[in-house]
Protein backbone atom coordinates (compact mmCIF):
# COMPACT_ATOMS: atom_id res chain seq x y z
CA UNK A 1 0.00 0.00 0.00
CA UNK A 2 1.39 3.37 -1.02
CA UNK A 3 1.52 6.04 1.65
CA UNK A 4 1.55 9.83 1.58
CA UNK A 5 4.13 11.42 3.84
CA UNK A 6 2.84 14.60 5.46
CA UNK A 7 3.85 16.49 8.59
CA UNK A 8 5.74 13.54 10.03
CA UNK A 9 3.17 10.80 9.36
CA UNK A 10 2.80 8.23 6.56
CA UNK A 11 -0.88 7.97 5.63
CA UNK A 12 -1.96 4.98 3.49
CA UNK A 13 -3.49 6.22 0.23
CA UNK A 14 -6.51 3.95 0.57
CA UNK A 15 -8.45 3.92 3.82
CA UNK A 16 -11.79 2.79 5.18
CA UNK A 17 -14.51 5.40 5.66
CA UNK A 18 -17.00 4.60 8.42
CA UNK A 19 -19.71 7.29 8.23
CA UNK A 20 -23.15 5.84 9.09
CA UNK A 21 -21.68 2.56 10.32
CA UNK A 22 -22.89 1.72 13.82
CA UNK A 23 -22.50 -0.82 16.60
CA UNK A 24 -21.73 -4.45 15.81
CA UNK A 25 -21.97 -3.79 12.06
CA UNK A 26 -19.26 -1.17 12.33
CA UNK A 27 -17.04 -3.37 14.50
CA UNK A 28 -17.38 -6.29 12.05
CA UNK A 29 -16.60 -4.02 9.09
CA UNK A 30 -13.44 -2.67 10.68
CA UNK A 31 -12.32 -6.14 11.77
CA UNK A 32 -12.86 -7.36 8.21
CA UNK A 33 -10.96 -4.44 6.69
CA UNK A 34 -7.99 -4.87 9.01
CA UNK A 35 -7.89 -8.60 8.23
CA UNK A 36 -7.83 -7.79 4.50
CA UNK A 37 -4.90 -5.43 4.93
CA UNK A 38 -6.39 -1.98 5.45
CA UNK A 39 -4.29 0.11 7.79
CA UNK A 40 -6.04 3.50 7.52
CA UNK A 41 -9.32 3.89 9.42
CA UNK A 42 -11.30 7.14 9.30
CA UNK A 43 -13.90 8.07 11.89
CA UNK A 44 -15.24 11.16 13.69
CA UNK A 45 -16.83 12.24 16.93
CA UNK A 46 -20.06 12.90 15.04
CA UNK A 47 -20.26 9.40 13.55
CA UNK A 48 -20.99 7.90 16.95
CA UNK A 49 -18.93 4.81 16.17
CA UNK A 50 -15.56 5.36 17.82
CA UNK A 51 -16.30 2.73 20.49
CA UNK A 52 -16.91 -0.18 18.08
CA UNK A 53 -13.91 0.94 16.04
CA UNK A 54 -11.79 0.93 19.19
CA UNK A 55 -13.03 -2.56 19.99
CA UNK A 56 -12.17 -3.77 16.48
CA UNK A 57 -8.68 -2.29 16.65
CA UNK A 58 -8.09 -3.90 20.04
CA UNK A 59 -9.36 -7.27 18.79
CA UNK A 60 -7.10 -7.16 15.73
CA UNK A 61 -3.94 -7.46 17.80
CA UNK A 62 -2.10 -5.36 15.21
CA UNK A 63 0.92 -3.39 16.42
CA UNK A 64 -0.16 0.21 17.04
CA UNK A 65 2.60 1.50 14.79
CA UNK A 66 1.06 -0.25 11.77
CA UNK A 67 -2.24 1.62 12.03
CA UNK A 68 -3.28 5.08 10.93
CA UNK A 69 -6.41 6.33 12.70
CA UNK A 70 -8.07 9.65 11.87
CA UNK A 71 -10.85 11.20 13.91
CA UNK A 72 -12.44 14.64 13.93
CA UNK A 73 -13.91 17.25 16.25
CA UNK A 74 -17.51 18.25 15.45
CA UNK A 75 -18.59 21.76 14.52
CA UNK A 76 -20.39 22.28 17.87
CA UNK A 77 -17.14 21.86 19.79
CA UNK A 78 -14.88 24.41 18.12
CA UNK A 79 -13.74 26.22 21.26
CA UNK A 80 -10.47 25.39 23.04
CA UNK A 81 -11.97 23.71 26.13
CA UNK A 82 -14.61 21.88 24.09
CA UNK A 83 -11.99 20.62 21.65
CA UNK A 84 -9.97 19.14 24.51
CA UNK A 85 -13.03 17.45 26.00
CA UNK A 86 -13.98 16.03 22.60
CA UNK A 87 -10.43 14.84 22.01
CA UNK A 88 -10.28 13.09 25.39
CA UNK A 89 -13.61 11.37 24.69
CA UNK A 90 -12.44 10.20 21.25
CA UNK A 91 -9.19 8.79 22.66
CA UNK A 92 -11.09 6.94 25.37
CA UNK A 93 -13.63 5.46 22.96
CA UNK A 94 -10.96 4.44 20.46
CA UNK A 95 -8.86 2.90 23.26
CA UNK A 96 -5.78 4.63 21.92
CA UNK A 97 -2.95 6.43 23.69
CA UNK A 98 -2.63 8.84 20.78
CA UNK A 99 -4.42 9.77 17.57
CA UNK A 100 -2.56 9.73 14.26
CA UNK A 101 -4.49 12.58 12.65
CA UNK A 102 -7.00 14.90 14.31
CA UNK A 103 -9.15 17.11 12.09
CA UNK A 104 -11.57 19.99 12.32
CA UNK A 105 -14.58 18.21 10.79
CA UNK A 106 -16.35 21.30 9.40
CA UNK A 107 -15.57 24.99 9.68
CA UNK A 108 -18.03 27.13 11.62
CA UNK A 109 -18.97 30.64 10.58
CA UNK A 110 -18.53 31.92 14.13
CA UNK A 111 -15.40 29.98 15.12
CA UNK A 112 -12.17 31.66 16.14
CA UNK A 113 -10.01 29.75 13.67
CA UNK A 114 -6.63 30.80 15.12
CA UNK A 115 -7.76 29.66 18.60
CA UNK A 116 -9.08 26.37 17.18
CA UNK A 117 -5.83 25.64 15.39
CA UNK A 118 -3.70 26.71 18.35
CA UNK A 119 -5.53 24.13 20.48
CA UNK A 120 -4.90 21.41 17.89
CA UNK A 121 -1.24 22.43 17.71
CA UNK A 122 -1.00 22.13 21.51
CA UNK A 123 -2.42 18.60 21.32
CA UNK A 124 0.25 17.78 18.76
CA UNK A 125 3.03 19.34 20.83
CA UNK A 126 1.85 17.30 23.81
CA UNK A 127 2.26 14.13 21.72
CA UNK A 128 -1.41 13.24 21.97
CA UNK A 129 -1.96 13.45 18.22
CA UNK A 130 0.81 12.86 15.72
CA UNK A 131 -0.61 15.32 13.18
CA UNK A 132 -3.47 17.78 12.75
CA UNK A 133 -5.54 18.92 9.80
CA UNK A 134 -8.86 20.14 8.52
CA UNK A 135 -11.86 18.92 6.55
CA UNK A 136 -14.26 20.77 4.30
CA UNK A 137 -12.04 23.85 4.18
CA UNK A 138 -12.19 26.20 1.21
CA UNK A 139 -9.11 27.80 -0.30
CA UNK A 140 -9.90 31.01 1.59
CA UNK A 141 -10.03 29.19 4.94
CA UNK A 142 -6.85 27.26 4.12
CA UNK A 143 -5.05 30.53 3.46
CA UNK A 144 -5.86 31.67 6.99
CA UNK A 145 -4.73 28.35 8.48
CA UNK A 146 -1.55 28.02 6.44
CA UNK A 147 -0.41 31.59 5.78
CA UNK A 148 -1.66 33.49 8.83
CA UNK A 149 -1.75 30.93 11.65
CA UNK A 150 1.04 28.86 10.08
CA UNK A 151 -0.53 25.67 11.36
CA UNK A 152 1.13 22.40 10.27
CA UNK A 153 -1.87 21.20 8.25
CA UNK A 154 -1.37 17.52 7.34
CA UNK A 155 -4.40 17.26 5.03
CA UNK A 156 -7.68 18.75 3.90
CA UNK A 157 -10.40 16.10 3.77
CA UNK A 158 -13.08 17.05 1.24
CA UNK A 159 -15.58 15.52 -1.15
CA UNK A 160 -13.76 14.58 -4.35
CA UNK A 161 -14.62 12.16 -7.13
CA UNK A 162 -14.91 11.83 -10.92
CA UNK A 163 -18.06 13.98 -10.90
CA UNK A 164 -16.75 16.96 -8.90
CA UNK A 165 -14.04 19.39 -9.95
CA UNK A 166 -11.62 20.28 -7.19
CA UNK A 167 -8.85 21.67 -9.40
CA UNK A 168 -8.67 25.10 -7.73
CA UNK A 169 -8.44 23.60 -4.27
CA UNK A 170 -5.94 20.97 -5.43
CA UNK A 171 -3.72 23.64 -6.94
CA UNK A 172 -3.50 25.47 -3.61
CA UNK A 173 -2.94 22.25 -1.65
CA UNK A 174 -0.21 21.08 -4.02
CA UNK A 175 1.56 24.46 -3.78
CA UNK A 176 1.74 24.00 0.00
CA UNK A 177 2.46 20.25 -0.06
CA UNK A 178 -0.82 19.40 1.68
CA UNK A 179 -2.55 16.13 0.69
CA UNK A 180 -6.22 15.92 -0.20
CA UNK A 181 -8.16 13.07 1.42
CA UNK A 182 -11.20 12.30 -0.72
CA UNK A 183 -14.45 11.36 1.00
CA UNK A 184 -17.43 10.19 -1.04
CA UNK A 185 -14.83 9.02 -3.59
CA UNK A 186 -17.51 7.04 -5.46
CA UNK A 187 -20.05 9.91 -5.41
CA UNK A 188 -22.27 8.01 -2.96
CA UNK A 189 -22.59 5.09 -5.38
CA UNK A 190 -23.28 7.16 -8.49
CA UNK A 191 -19.90 6.25 -10.01
CA UNK A 192 -20.83 2.57 -9.94
CA UNK A 193 -23.67 3.13 -12.41
CA UNK A 194 -21.90 5.58 -14.74
CA UNK A 195 -21.82 3.88 -18.17
CA UNK A 196 -18.71 5.66 -19.42
CA UNK A 197 -16.81 4.41 -16.38
CA UNK A 198 -18.26 0.93 -16.88
CA UNK A 199 -16.99 0.97 -20.48
CA UNK A 200 -13.47 1.79 -19.27
CA UNK A 201 -13.83 -0.94 -16.67
CA UNK A 202 -14.74 -3.57 -19.25
CA UNK A 203 -11.48 -2.80 -21.03
CA UNK A 204 -9.55 -3.55 -17.83
CA UNK A 205 -11.74 -6.32 -16.40
CA UNK A 206 -12.74 -3.96 -13.60
CA UNK A 207 -15.91 -2.31 -12.32
CA UNK A 208 -16.94 1.31 -12.87
CA UNK A 209 -16.37 1.93 -9.16
CA UNK A 210 -12.84 0.52 -9.33
CA UNK A 211 -12.07 2.80 -12.28
CA UNK A 212 -13.37 5.84 -10.39
CA UNK A 213 -11.34 4.93 -7.31
CA UNK A 214 -8.13 4.26 -9.23
CA UNK A 215 -8.49 7.61 -11.02
CA UNK A 216 -8.28 9.28 -7.62
CA UNK A 217 -5.50 7.10 -6.24
CA UNK A 218 -3.36 7.72 -9.33
CA UNK A 219 -3.19 11.42 -8.46
CA UNK A 220 -0.23 12.72 -6.51
CA UNK A 221 -1.09 13.83 -3.01
CA UNK A 222 -4.58 12.28 -3.03
CA UNK A 223 -5.83 9.61 -0.64
CA UNK A 224 -9.35 8.13 -0.64
CA UNK A 225 -11.54 6.72 2.12
CA UNK A 226 -14.46 4.84 0.52
CA UNK A 227 -17.05 3.52 2.96
CA UNK A 228 -17.48 -0.24 2.63
CA UNK A 229 -19.15 -2.39 5.25
CA UNK A 230 -19.05 -5.72 3.39
CA UNK A 231 -15.82 -7.67 2.96
CA UNK A 232 -16.55 -8.12 -0.77
CA UNK A 233 -16.72 -4.36 -1.28
CA UNK A 234 -13.63 -3.78 0.83
CA UNK A 235 -11.68 -6.28 -1.26
CA UNK A 236 -12.99 -4.78 -4.52
CA UNK A 237 -11.71 -1.38 -3.40
CA UNK A 238 -8.31 -2.87 -2.59
CA UNK A 239 -8.28 -4.56 -6.00
CA UNK A 240 -8.81 -1.17 -7.63
CA UNK A 241 -5.13 -0.56 -6.89
CA UNK A 242 -4.29 -3.12 -9.60
CA UNK A 243 -6.18 -1.29 -12.37
CA UNK A 244 -3.89 0.47 -14.87
CA UNK A 245 -5.60 3.43 -16.56
CA UNK A 246 -4.23 4.85 -19.80
CA UNK A 247 -4.37 8.32 -21.35
CA UNK A 248 -7.56 7.54 -23.27
CA UNK A 249 -9.23 6.47 -20.03
CA UNK A 250 -8.19 9.68 -18.31
CA UNK A 251 -9.46 11.79 -21.21
CA UNK A 252 -12.83 10.05 -21.04
CA UNK A 253 -13.02 10.66 -17.30
CA UNK A 254 -12.00 14.30 -17.75
CA UNK A 255 -14.96 14.72 -20.12
CA UNK A 256 -17.49 13.69 -17.47
CA UNK A 257 -19.56 16.53 -15.94
CA UNK A 258 -17.77 17.76 -12.82
CA UNK A 259 -20.53 19.65 -11.00
CA UNK A 260 -22.09 16.94 -8.80
CA UNK A 261 -21.64 17.78 -5.12
CA UNK A 262 -23.20 15.10 -2.91
CA UNK A 263 -22.58 16.66 0.52
CA UNK A 264 -23.63 20.26 1.06
CA UNK A 265 -25.19 20.89 4.50
CA UNK A 266 -26.74 24.23 5.32
CA UNK A 267 -23.99 24.98 7.83
CA UNK A 268 -21.26 24.28 5.27
CA UNK A 269 -18.96 26.97 3.86
CA UNK A 270 -19.51 28.90 0.66
CA UNK A 271 -17.55 26.66 -1.70
CA UNK A 272 -15.15 28.59 -3.90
Amino acid sequence: MQTIKTQGIAMPKLGLGTFRMQGDTCRAAVESALALGYRHIDTAEMYGNEEPIGAAIAASGLPRGELHVTTKVWVDNLAPDAIRRAFDASMRKLRLDRIDLYLVHWPSRDMNLPAVLETLMELKEEGRTRAIGVANFTTALLKVAVEQVRAPIACNQVEYHVMLDQSKLRKYLAAHDIPLVAYCPLAQGRAASEERLAKIGRKHNASAAQVALKWLLDQDGVAAIPKASRAESQKANLDALKVVLDDDDRKAIAALPKDRRCVNPGFGPDWD
